[in-house]
């Protein structure tokens, strides 16, 4: 049994965490599998969508395996972390969009890839928390940064301080989550925005991200200029005049990527 299954449909690839009987734990071989896929999907053009979800009705993932934690040295644990924060850097930088199918408990780790993606889509019983300073540690797979900058600093500091677990309509009111679903439709809610995603143009989706992600770090000259940029990439390329053809011509779009 793969530790992460990897499904590749029309644009869209599903990756699945694939640990169940241990809430999709993330030991240190399924991250190096998931950190393999994800480099291999940087230059996959068959793939324009990316959704990540767990096995099973219970969990996204819940976080870091504290079963192999246990029995690391210093020097391993350094490894993890670095594994880990690494793997959930090169999610985020994926030049495609991503969507979490979060089915069920996301903590700790699990939240913090929750966030490394570009959209989240929640069932109604997720239930979401950075909980490591219980365990005498700090979220460290970019969880303290990308959660301020998501809901701010003074409620990034109030969820870690008190390492609470929040239900799905509390991350969405934070504005943490895209959608919150009834129970057993997340994947269906999730493959039904990466398909409405799945029909614009690829390159166009990437300068996009690329665009929103680097211009919020800057200020608005400097994100603007980032924009204008990621425009100027798309007007030799075939998709933009394919777009205005299709326009013209009352038809759909066909969008190879080039």
């Amino acid at each position: 049994m793969n530790e992460v299954e990897w499904e590749r449909k029309e644009g869209i690839s599903i990756i699945t965490l694939n640990r169940p009987e241990v809430y999709n734990a993330l030991n240190l071989s399924a991250l190096e599998e998931l950190k393999r896929i994800v480099q291999e999907l940087v230059h996959s053009k068959a793939t324009r969508v990316v959704v990540i979800t767990g096995s099973g009705e219970k969990a996204f993932c819940s976080g870091a395996d504290l079963k192999e934690r246990r029995g690391m040295n210093e020097e391993q644990v350094r490894r993890y972390i670095l594994t880990i924060r690494e793997t959930f850097q090169a999610v985020a930088r994926l030049p495609k969009p991503v969507i979490a199918a979060v089915n069920g408990v996301a903590l700790g780790g699990g939240m913090e890839l929750a966030l490394a993606c570009d959209l989240r889509v929640a069932d109604e019983h997720a239930v979401f928390g950075l909980t490591e300073t219980s365990l005498g540690i700090i979220p460290g797979a970019g969880g303290t940064q990308r959660l301020a900058r998501l809901a701010g600093p003074s409620k990034a500091k109030e969820l870690i301080f008190t390492a609470r677990r929040i239900t799905a309509r509390d991350a969405l009111e934070m504005g943490l989550l895209n959608q919150v679903v009834e129970a057993d439709t997340v994947m269906e809610a999730a493959m039904e925005l990466a398909e409405r995603i799945n029909q614009n143009a690829p390159l166009a989706l990437s300068q996009a991200k690329f665009a929103i992600d680097y211009g919020m770090e800057a200020d608005l000259d400097t994100g603007l200029a980032l924009e204008t940029k990621a425009y100027e990439a798309l007007i030799p390329t075939k998709d933009r005049l394919e777009g205005l053809n299709a326009f013209k011509e009352k038809r759909k779009p066909i969008y190879l990527g080039e």
